[in-house]
């Protein structure tokens, strides 16, 4: 779930995002099935926001790379054994109670859950970039929706549509939160 298993574990990504799936996809090869995988935004690398499901993939880290190549292999996998799928891309989720946030996974709710604590935070590029977010309730309706009706063989964004300053929030929450951070 984040791009920095390339600087402790090489294999972790493709593992995760490779290995497993193909073995899934060898079990399911006779079986009569949708295939529903949950992606990222990641997949898309440096683009515009919000992201368009047209939009050339150009992922960056091997997180990012391995998804985006689990996206095709399901794809050719799906077309060769005509089966059908969809592909959700998730925008960066956010809720409460989250027991894995950390610097690397969820930065917001880590650095929010640092200004609870009036401790000191830094922003990567001085929070000057910009995210599409969406509450966690709200993305697993978008989910359910496109389960129920998202038509298959295709790729579909799951976010706001809306971009966001990652500096603004980081204010509007110091705000909120009456904190002391610097």
């Amino acid at each position: 779930t984040d791009n920095y298993n390339v600087f402790s574990n090489l294999k972790v990504d493709i593992e995760t995002n490779l290995s497993i799936m193909m073995e899934v996809l060898e079990k399911l090869k006779d079986k009569d099935f949708i295939f529903n995988f949950i992606s990222s935004w990641f997949v898309y690398g440096d683009t515009k926001l919000p992201a368009k499901e047209s939009y050339q993939c150009k992922p960056k880290g091997f997180y990012s790379i391995t998804k985006y190549t689990a996206e095709q292999l399901l794809i050719s996998f799906c077309n060769t054994f005509k089966k059908k799928y969809r592909i959700l891309r998730l925008c960066n989720v956010y809720g409460l109670n989250d027991k894995n946030v950390s610097k690397k996974k969820n930065a917001l709710q880590y650095l929010i859950s640092k200004m609870k604590n009036n401790e000191k935070i830094s922003l990567y590029d001085g929070g000057q970039f910009y995210r599409d977010y969406l509450y966690v309730d709200d993305v697993c309706k978008a989910i359910e929706i496109c389960l129920n009706k998202g038509p298959y063989n295709s790729i579909i964004n799951i976010g706001s549509g809306n971009k966001y300053l990652f500096k603004d929030i980081i204010e509007i929450a110091k705000i909120e939160l009456n904190s002391q951070s610097n």
